[in-house]
């Protein structure tokens, strides 16, 4: 059964409009401490509320049919429907909640299939709260969540499992003969697409890391993408992550 969370949330100040503002948040976890632990924490966020926990797959379902939270913090390990299960039936169902799968795992098979099944984040439960903090709202504001480690394991993830060329791959090939990218764009989006950061795209290609900055800006506008996983995932699907 969902545990909405009243006594985790504390006093929430002010009246409806000051409520309507906050970011709802949804907590699913099965360990009761480390559940009951961080909703505190975030109810300590002006801008948050918690509106209810979950200790499984089921119960986040159960709880996103009643009500309509902004994010649900998604553990992966869970018993009965765990957290993958729970991302394919909310993918199947069209769910507009955004979520961020916060783990302990170090499995980047599993942030592969999460980010698959609509994962807008990946947060691991050793990262410090602030960041956890932020991520919550940046994924609220429409933004990919990923840290630089985790954003490299899961790029080179989607490399390794890219089979050899097959007839499948000539649609994809005839979108990139219509690329309006330039060579050297095309250079810069198979390096992101290998997980490198501007930094060292700009020693590699000896050039300033302004100017890749200026590159990727061109880049996003002309194929439609609003950050470097998005150009990274546009990059492996239509084969430009080898820059050739």
């Amino acid at each position: 059964m969902a545990d909405n969370n009243s006594s985790g949330n504390g006093p929430v100040p002010g009246s409806g409009t000051s409520t309507k503002s906050k970011i709802r948040i949804v907590v699913a976890d099965d360990h009761p401490i480390f559940r009951d632990g961080l909703c505190k924490l975030l109810a300590l966020e002006e801008d948050f509320e918690v509106i209810a926990q979950a200790q499984d797959g089921r119960e986040v379902l159960e709880i996103l049919q009643q009500c309509d939270p902004d994010i649900l913090l998604l553990d992966l390990k869970m018993p009965g429907l765990d957290g993958l299960a729970t991302l394919q039936r909310l993918q199947q169902s069209r769910n507009k909640t955004r979520v961020i799968v916060l783990t302990a795992s170090d499995d980047k098979n599993e942030f592969v299939q999460a980010m698959k099944l609509g994962t807008s984040g990946i947060v691991l439960k050793q990262t410090a709260t602030e960041l956890l903090i932020k991520s919550i709202r940046k994924v609220h504001a429409g933004e990919i969540w990923l840290d630089s480690h985790t954003t490299a394991a899961v790029i080179r993830q989607f490399v390794a499992a890219e089979e050899p060329p097959t007839p499948a791959i000539t649609q994809p090939a005839r979108d990139r003969e219509r690329s309006p990218l330039s060579q050297r764009e095309r250079e810069i989006v198979a390096l992101v697409a290998q997980g490198f950061k501007n930094k060292e795209m700009a020693e590699k290609m000896f050039i300033s890391e302004q100017t890749v900055k200026n590159h990727l800006h061109n880049i996003f506008d002309k194929l439609g993408v609003s950050d470097r996983l998005e150009l990274a995932l546009y990059a492996i699907h239509n084969n430009l992550h080898t820059g050739r």
